[in-house]
């Protein structure tokens, strides 16, 4: 028996040890915010970052003024759902599913215990909140123009191009910036701007390693850039812009939370992790099918607005200035893009809106038939039958 204690207590010793250098050389290697990220994430029972993950960090409040009630239709839920559409939401973890006609709410249902009211994570639909964010930041004066460098406001960008970078190139996502766009990998600079406590610390492991503003590629430390510029050139934080220029004057009905890498620090991912609900993010989609305008008021210059609903480079007709787009039996489309399958989508020829949110998405082309975006809008349109001539059938 003694012997046996001697041996327990020996691993324990080895464990422990064996703990504390793995603790030590995160740090030395400056990888430690894995250790947020396994606390967050794999300990909570999840593969990556998730729609109420914002409990876990600091965040700073975006808040709402006098509330501007969305309209009700005189046909609210008198359609049920589709019977595909039931089976999508159920496979996917849909928590929110609204169709939005012309300017009112025909349809919405919520699932999973989540309501008109819960919040949940945008991820990367983000990314056309902060590209409203520079439109408005050119109108007021803050930056010269799209074209100012973006070393004037954060010269601690580096890398053999980073002096020819500007802020058209990273709301077109052209930046030439070394990045990986790895959301499953703990290594990832992805996954080290989610979990790190200070984000501009790590601006030296995403250099501007090739020559700006030749092509589009999807990379989510482009518009982390731009939000530091954003908030350098202000001198107020993203939360503070974003209650000033929008989310008061739309009449957001609740206050938002957009996550920090950390209070001392107070930098928003602006890439991502802005937590509100379906009808306050169908907002964006309003103003943006609106031309920049909200109630009769031009929130946004009608021409930045179609700037951005224009993509920058004829190989990539996808993509414009934060905002994603594409065809519907050719009735064109934009729309706002969050991981795990966050949707704000706009077809303006039939002042349609439609808002998914969920747990996930099944990553299938979206041009697919078979895809559940394209059934997100495809199934909305056979609800809504005679009201929009389209040529649809389930």
């Amino acid at each position: 028996m003694k012997i046996l204690i001697k041996i327990l207590k020996w691993l324990g010793i080895l464990l422990g040890s064996f703990l504390l250098l793995t603790i030590v050389s995160l740090y030395v290697f400056k990888v430690d915010y894995i250790l947020k990220g396994i606390y967050v994430i794999y300990m909570k029972g999840h593969t990556t970052a998730y729609l109420d993950d914002y409990h876990y960090f600091d965040n700073h409040t975006v808040k709402h003024g006098t509330p501007q009630p969305w309209p009700i239709s005189a046909s609210y839920n008198q359609v049920p759902i589709t019977d595909s559409l039931k089976r999508i939401h159920e496979r996917s973890g849909s928590i929110a599913y609204m169709i939005i006609h012309q300017d009112s709410i025909w349809f919405e249902e919520y699932y999973g215990g989540y309501s008109d009211s819960s919040s949940s994570n945008s991820f990367s639909m983000a990314k056309s909140m902060v590209a409203a964010l520079l439109g408005k930041a050119i109108e007021n004066g803050l930056v010269k123009s799209i074209d100012q460098k973006v070393k004037d406001f954060v010269p601690e960008v580096q890398g053999p191009f980073a002096d020819s970078l500007t802020l058209k190139d990273l709301v077109s996502m052209s930046s030439g910036m070394k990045w990986e766009e790895k959301y499953y990998d703990p290594f990832s600079i992805t996954t080290r701007l989610y979990f790190d406590k200070d984000i501009v610390g790590a601006l030296d492991a995403m250099p501007i390693n090739a020559k700006p503003g030749q092509g589009f590629k999807y990379q989510s430390g482009d518009t982390q850039l731009l939000g530091i510029a954003l908030q350098r050139a202000s001198k107020k934080s993203l939360s503070a812009l974003m209650t000033q220029y929008f989310w008061e004057p739309m009449g957001a009905e609740h206050d938002a939370l957009w996550q920090l890498d950390s209070k001392e620090k107070g930098i928003e991912k602006a890439y991502c992790c802005f937590a509100s609900n379906a009808r306050d993010f169908a907002r964006f989609g309003r103003l943006y099918l609106q031309h920049g305008k909200w109630n009769g008021q031009q929130l946004l210059d009608s021409s930045y607005v179609s700037q951005s609903l224009t993509n920058r480079f004829p190989d990539s007709p996808e993509y414009g200035y934060g905002w994603w787009m594409g065809n519907y039996q050719q009735k064109p489309y934009f729309y706002m893009d969050g991981h795990l399958g966050q949707f704000v989508i706009v077809v303006p020829e039939d002042d349609l809106i439609v808002v998914r949110l969920g747990h996930s998405n099944d990553g299938k082309n979206k041009a697919d038939p078979a895809s559940s975006f394209y059934n997100f809008i495809h199934q909305a349109y056979i609800m809504l039958g005679d009201r929009i001539k389209s040529n649809t059938s389930e």
